[in-house]
């Protein structure tokens, strides 16, 4: 297996993992921000034209892997797979957040919904031609975009 390096930090005012918003959506307009490794800061050229961008993080602060979780949001327990849980075998998250602005090797982003000082191992540009998906089904998840957001973390995955 290929080892996967840190490309930089992600920073935001989250120090806790309780009461975290547990998706972007819930993080609404909350500011934060990634500081790209010197060594990789070439490769933000040009990103400044996009709106949104993927991060791609390790969930640093979990300690466990399980193959079914009960998520945030449900009763029932499910396939770890089938959710967001960071209890996954190998503890990859992915979030879309605003892209502000690109400065050096920072990146200013908006609706973060990351616990402060989380490795990241990737950032991909959000392309509407590409990843929008019309009459996407969403599984056994039945919350609408308001009870999302209103959802908070409640350390179960810690």
């Amino acid at each position: 297996m290929a080892y996967i390096e840190s490309i930089g930090t992600i920073r935001s005012p989250f120090t806790r993992i309780e009461d975290m918003p547990i998706q972007p959506t819930g993080a609404g307009e909350t500011a934060g921000s990634v500081e790209v490794n010197k060594a990789y800061k070439e490769g933000l050229k040009d990103l400044a034209g996009f709106s949104h961008v993927y991060l791609l993080y390790l969930f640093h602060k979990a300690g466990r892997m399980s193959l079914t979780v009960t998520p945030f949001m449900d009763t029932v327990e499910r396939g770890v797979y089938a959710t967001r849980s960071p209890l996954r075998p190998n503890h990859i998250g992915i979030s879309i957040v605003r892209l502000l602005s690109v400065e050096k090797n920072i990146i200013t982003i908006g609706g973060v919904d990351v616990l402060d000082g989380t490795p990241l191992i990737d950032i991909k540009p959000y392309i509407e031609n590409f990843d929008r998906v019309e009459n996407s089904v969403s599984g056994w998840m039945t919350a609408d975009r308001e009870e999302v957001a209103k959802t908070r973390s409640d350390g179960r995955f810690g």
